[in-house]
């Protein structure tokens, strides 16, 4: 290995490690940053968890997941508030300042995608200010349009700062996952708007594979198993000013199989050889 100074692993690489294996797993391979998912962290004790952490050195970059604003009645609705609530003060606990939001998909027997993505807007208008009395920031992922209907009608990043630019970049912002928009041809262009708008709020890696597995959402591949070119997305990012973490999160279920010790080392190798 070379520089990991900025490498994050996310939580559900590593899925079969608890917390505290991870914490001391990425201790002992020298790396400092970790992302973070809510039930595991709920599971633990968030106090808990952001002492375990703390008394290791280790900074959480993100936290996922808030959102799924896509709902039709008003009593769920106000449920997904309440919770994404909850989700802001487990960030801030955790001293993260980054919440990540898959922002639902379409209500059984719904086909107004535009009527989706406003719910979206108006759950953020609530949430915004909320959070940034909380030093959290809000951000959008687009996910891959073979979610939309079922997790995430934001597709693309496009689509993500056409809701995110509605609320101040120290709410709103977006995640530049590269599993996601890999595809997009125009990704770059789209880039360089969320940067000069100071809106990458996350940079997240992982590879598309093909074919893809029955159940697509544990499809995400090891770095350079795939069709990403990662060193090209990551000038992209870093020609806006992002000098945040690079955050590894691939949900597979052969690594999720193996030794975790062994998939860290292969993670961090693997980030020096393919996006260094």
């Amino acid at each position: 290995m070379t520089d990991v100074s900025r490498l994050s692993i996310n939580q559900e690489t590593i899925k079969q490690w608890s917390l505290p294996e991870l914490t001391e797993g990425c201790v002992k391979a020298g790396i400092d940053k970790v992302g973070l998912w809510r039930g595991p962290v709920q599971e633990y004790g968030v106090e808990r968890t952001a002492q375990l952490l703390k008394d290791a050195g280790l900074t959480v970059t993100s936290l996922c997941r808030g959102g799924f604003f896509t709902a039709l009645d008003p009593a769920e609705r106000a449920r997904a508030l309440d919770d994404n609530r909850a989700a802001i003060d487990e960030a801030a606990a955790l001293s993260t300042d980054t919440l990540v939001l898959v922002s639902g998909g379409l209500p059984p027997g719904s086909r107004d995608l535009h009527g989706a993505r406003e719910r979206i807007a108006e759950a953020l208008a609530e949430l915004g200010p909320y959070a940034q009395e909380r030093g959290v920031r809000l951000a959008i992922e687009p996910l891959h349009p073979m979610f939309a209907s079922d997790r995430c009608v934001v597709s693309t990043l496009s689509q993500a700062l056409d809701i995110a630019e509605r609320f101040p970049a120290e709410q709103v912002g977006v995640v530049v996952d590269t599993y996601h928009i890999w595809w997009d041809d125009q990704a770059a262009a789209q880039i360089a708007r969320a940067g000069e708008g100071g809106r990458i709020h996350s940079f997240q890696l992982a590879d598309w594979i093909t074919p893809l597995p029955a159940g697509v959402l544990v499809g995400r591949g090891q770095l350079g198993d795939g069709s990403v070119d990662f060193r090209a997305f990551r000038a992209m990012v870093e020609a806006t000013g992002f000098d945040g973490a690079i955050e590894v999160e691939i949900f597979n279920e052969d690594l999720w199989a193996r030794d975790g010790a062994e998939v860290l080392a292969e993670v961090a190798a693997r980030y020096v050889e393919h996006a260094c």
